[in-house]
């Protein structure tokens, strides 16, 4: 935010330089507290809330300089003292939402490399993913105003190609996230049964399966009885093909000779992925602008006067919901770098992840053992005292630190996926923007480019878990395991 008010006041570079270290200073306060307030969560969870509350503000600052609302207010409060431009152009509009999020990007891009190798919290690199949050909020609002004296050219290349590859990217990694979460929920939960024979696990298995198709045909006959109404063909097709698809890969799953190749396959895998993509379905067509004059296509075109607040509540929303997926997807393995196999680290002590007996006997042990290695004259006698002392200084430093064995996510492979939901959300605000009929605030996702992105998201996520499916059967010398 520091950047933001640094941009119309670079006429007056003592008051925009004073305002822009108060707003930094009281954005890392706040990321300050947060990992304050986390503290009984573990470190790791901390750093995570911290790094997509960043994401919020920087998506819904490119949210607001999309058009020329911000400006206006800033020029109004100022009394219209200062004129606010940048350069031959203006400071908002395409070109600065791109400027905004590459400006973050960068600032991903930068920590992936310099935590390169990070695998636990002993590495004295950690301490750049987990603090230092006042130099990092310096840092992220600088490259901000710094993007504002590149070429405009470079971003017109930047926006129209780069970004929107890496949403693309962004966007199909999500979907195959989408598609191992299904697997090992259901995985899970079969071992669950497999190993306890446990009547509460069948019925959170069976149970969640049935929820989720109920879900899917329920707003499946929710789509066609309000958008797809006569002369809604686009719609029609969309919901049409989408059921269809959802009884095939229904089908698929159940299929005996699935089963036989993947005995684990099943109907939960296929409710799961089922329900995202009905989901995708419906958002695509309650988000596609309606032109028509009574709005058959899409009753949620709201008038006039409540149009301003639902624009304002489904930014936000939306800018949300990206920075819990982008969380969400950067801190699960699936060989993208993660720490292997996805499991949930053991926080502490042994390095070896098995834990064998009480922390207190542990110590008791431990304590043991040097005072016979004192005895016997294998050590010095202020051995004791070294050791007493390291247990204090750790237990002080590690009281929260869940990630002293092993990190809980991939440092690297975290910092690149949010540099991909920076590229997402620049391409989502601007892609089919017309600046001729926005008004104050620019609707977000209510164009048929966004729409037209979910409706073929959810038939690639289709044929991608129906590929985990048959694949065992065309290569099963590549899966020998099931």
């Amino acid at each position: 935010m520091g950047a933001f008010l640094s941009l119309p006041l670079l006429a007056v570079p003592s008051l925009g330089t004073l305002l822009s270290f108060t707003a930094s200073c009281c954005g890392a306060a706040a990321c300050s507290a947060i990992c304050s307030a986390c503290g009984k969560c573990g470190n790791s969870v901390a750093t995570r809330i911290a790094y997509a509350l960043i994401l919020v503000i920087n998506s819904i600052l490119s949210w607001i300089m999309l058009t020329k609302w911000a400006i206006e207010k800033l020029q109004h409060i100022m009394l219209d003292y200062v004129k606010i431009s940048c350069g031959d152009g203006d400071c908002y509009g395409w070109l600065a939402v791109h400027r905004i999020n590459f400006a973050l990007g960068l600032f991903h891009l930068i920590f992936a490399a310099l935590l390169v190798g990070v695998h636990s919290s002993k590495n004295p690199r950690a301490a750049i993913q987990n603090g230092y949050w006042g130099p990092k909020i310096i840092a992220w609002l600088s490259l901000i105003v710094l993007t504002f004296f590149i070429p405009d050219e470079f971003f017109m290349f930047w926006g129209n190609y780069v970004a929107l590859i890496c949403a693309m990217l962004f966007l199909f990694l999500g979907l195959i996230l989408l598609v191992d979460l299904a697997h090992n929920w259901a995985e899970y939960c079969l071992g669950q049964i497999e190993d306890t024979d446990s009547r509460v696990w069948r019925f959170v298995l069976i149970g969640s399966t049935l929820g989720m198709y109920v879900a899917s045909f329920a707003m499946t006959i929710i789509q066609y009885i309000f958008f797809a109404s006569s002369g809604c063909s686009m719609n029609q097709a969309a919901i049409t093909i989408n059921l269809l698809l959802l009884l095939i890969v229904s089908a698929i799953s159940v299929h005996p000779t699935v089963q036989e190749h993947n005995h684990k396959a099943g109907l939960a895998q296929a409710a799961m992925v089922a329900i995202y993509c009905t989901y995708l379905t419906m958002s695509a067509v309650s988000m596609e602008p309606d032109e028509t004059e009574d709005r058959r296509c899409n009753p949620l075109a709201v008038g006039q006067g409540t149009r301003t607040t639902m624009i304002i509540f489904g930014a936000i929303a939306t800018m949300f919901t990206v920075a819990y997926t982008t969380t969400r997807a950067a801190t699960q393995s699936l060989g993208l770098g993660g720490n292997g196999k996805g499991q949930i680290q053991l926080p502490d002590d042994d390095e070896h992840d098995l834990v064998t007996t009480q922390p207190s006997a542990r110590r008791e042990m431990r304590a043991e053992a040097l005072r016979r290695a004192v005895e016997e004259g294998s050590l010095p006698a202020d051995a004791l005292l070294s050791d007493d002392d390291d247990d204090s200084e750790s237990g002080a430093r590690t009281a929260h630190d869940d990630e002293r064995s092993s990190t809980q996510y991939n440092y690297a492979m975290f910092h690149i996926i949010f540099f991909l939901a920076t590229a997402w959300v620049a391409t989502l605000l601007t892609m089919d923007w017309d600046e001729e009929r926005q008004g104050d605030f620019a609707t977000v996702g209510r164009t048929m480019w966004a729409s037209w992105v979910k409706i073929v998201s959810s038939w690639v996520c289709y044929g991608m878990y129906t590929w985990t499916l048959v694949a065992p059967i065309l290569l099963p010398d590549r899966f020998d395991s099931y």
